[in-house]
């Protein structure tokens, strides 16, 4: 699954066994070790991480993740068990945690609907039925409502064309549609928009936001923002991002999680996580290009501790 673009790699010299003690080791007796732990996990990839899981009950009769959970706690505690789980299974759990108990992290749901592909999303949806027992769309219907839950639906279903294949007369078209649909009426015909954002191939998409532009001389993310609201009007402007420029999505979604008051934890340790062996370099450096600081700096004055040690760990350091 690791990209070539992760900030993360494998140790070309690795031994699961030496390893899984080291790690026992870290944790047993008085007091944990924290920087041991940190210092083997951020330098093996998932497949040896999973590995050393695996080692560690055969040789020690434990389960890693229990050892880890009970030495650890709180956002150190979730980065470390994020980094010991298969990603698909980390995007599944991060689903339900975001549809379970009060209140819905409706960002969660949409980035990771917004911006996985159909393999990723067909993954996803096997995996949560397996873990879960329920169908991933049912859980969705049930915690959203209106036009919203229908396009996190249509994203979950992973079907979009994929093909790079551009009709540059129904580009127009559908370019026409949403002029139609949201700029020239009174009120917004959401429907139309969802159809198209959530279902025309990237190729197609970048073809059909010029050619808005040049009908509605306002690029299409301005027209989605004056005419739409609250979840609705993230979850479009994010298909629009992600179809543009992921790696700039993700940026954006670590500089929102810092900035202001108050950390948002969550999206911080998710998109460090899940892209940390996949693109987090190029991330970073739209990161830099966007705000003119480095993510590095910005982690550092948000976080503190071991959470802080193995986020900079993950972000790779200093540009």
């Amino acid at each position: 699954m690791a990209g070539n673009r992760g900030t993360i790699r494998g140790a070309s010299h690795f031994s699961a066994e030496e390893d899984a003690h080291k790690l026992r080791k870290a944790m047993k007796g008085l007091g944990t070790d924290e920087d041991a732990i940190i210092e083997i996990l951020v330098h093996r990839n998932l497949a040896q991480r999973q590995e050393i899981k695996m080692t560690y009950k055969a040789s020690l009769g434990r389960d890693l993740i229990d050892d880890l959970k009970s030495e650890l706690s709180g956002k150190f505690e979730k980065v470390i068990v994020g980094l010991m789980t298969p990603i698909t299974l980390y995007d599944v759990e991060e689903l339900k945690r975001a549809m379970k108990g009060a209140g819905t992290d409706e960002g969660c749901l949409i980035e990771i609907l917004a911006s996985r592909n159909n393999m990723e999303i067909r993954r996803i949806n096997e995996t949560y039925k397996h873990q879960y027992g329920t169908n991933l769309e049912e859980d969705i219907v049930s915690d959203t409502s209106s036009i919203f839950r229908r396009v996190l639906v249509s994203l979950a279903t992973g079907n979009r064309d994929e093909s790079n294949y551009v009709d540059e007369g129904l580009a127009r078209q559908d370019a026409q549609a949403l002029y139609e649909a949201g700029e020239q009426r009174w009120g917004t015909d959401e429907a139309q928009f969802m159809t198209i954002l959530c279902t025309r191939n990237r190729s197609h998409l970048l073809r059909v936001f010029d050619e808005y532009t040049r009908i509605a001389g306002k690029d299409i993310t301005e027209s989605i923002k004056s005419e739409m609201s609250g979840d609705l009007e993230d979850a479009l402007l994010s298909i629009v991002k992600c179809m543009r420029n992921k790696t700039a999505y993700f940026a954006e979604r670590l500089y929102k999680s810092m900035k202001g008051l108050g950390t948002d934890d969550d999206t911080l340790i998710r998109v460090m996580v899940s892209r940390c062996e996949i693109d987090m370099i190029d991330i970073k450096a739209e990161f830099k290009r966007m705000y003119g600081k480095s993510l590095y700096s910005f982690i550092k004055g948000d976080t503190s501790g071991d959470y802080r040690k193995v986020l900079l760990h993950l972000c790779g350091g200093e540009d």
